[in-house]
């Protein structure tokens, strides 16, 4: 098992700190996606994706030629999310293309296979508010909540998992915590099945479709304005 220093070695490496950053859309990406994203060079890419790999950080499966590699799991995505949320200063953007990228994440993105941004943190209130997620000794879900996670996104936790129904989740640009867990990961899955939000480009980013509007609306009585395309 890595120790603590040998987890933040991997880290501190700056190409490997922004691959584990585009990871977190929690979708799996080619070695050579990642190269193009970090502007590095394949045997870079090459080199550093296998320490992240050996290090626990990620796991990876070929196809053929093609390399693949993914986020290990909800652990390590927490791990570089709240990572995140400690760094002194939202990126600057160098160009426009970045900061309309930059600015689209801040509002409503995927945390590996939860929401996050803007939205994400608005849900997890409406979810406190609404008395589905008690925060008075730690998050829970209630009675209230397993009964809407039933009846409104057609999700029963199963007996005997390991994973947590819920869990808090520090967000790197709203500095609070969204909800992760069985529980954020039913409602991004359901909210991209559904077409409530949808994949901005190749990214991290959502945006809220008008069903996605009303469903919020009607649902958790969280109120979304729309943004232009």
């Amino acid at each position: 098992m890595s120790s603590l220093a040998d987890t933040a070695r991997l880290l501190a490496d700056p190409t490997r700190a922004a691959f584990c950053q585009a990871l977190l859309d929690g979708r799996a990406w080619t070695a050579g996606e990642l190269a193009r994203h970090a502007d590095v060079r394949p045997s870079t890419a090459s080199e550093q994706l296998s320490r992240l790999v050996k290090g626990g950080l990620l796991t990876e499966e070929r196809q053929g030629r093609h390399r693949y590699v993914r986020l290990a799991g909800p652990e390590a995505a927490a791990l570089i999310e709240a990572l995140a949320s400690y760094a002194p200063d939202t990126p600057r953007p160098r160009n426009l293309h970045q900061s309309v990228r930059l600015g689209a994440e801040a509002r409503a993105r995927t945390c590996y296979d939860h929401l996050a941004g803007q939205l994400g943190v608005a849900l997890a209130d409406a979810m406190i508010a609404r008395n589905l997620v008690a925060d008075d000794a730690g998050l829970a879900v209630t009675p209230e909540g397993r009964a809407w996670l039933a009846e409104s996104l057609h999700y029963e936790h199963p007996r005997g998992s390991r994973r947590p129904l819920v869990r808090g989740c520090l967000d790197w640009t709203e500095r609070r915590p969204h909800l992760a867990g069985a529980l954020g990961a039913a409602l991004c899955a359901a909210a991209l099945d559904r077409s409530w939000v949808r994949r901005v480009g190749s990214g991290r980013a959502v945006r809220v479709t008008e069903a996605g509007r009303e469903a919020f609306g009607e649902l958790l009585g969280v109120v979304v304005e729309p943004v232009a395309p």
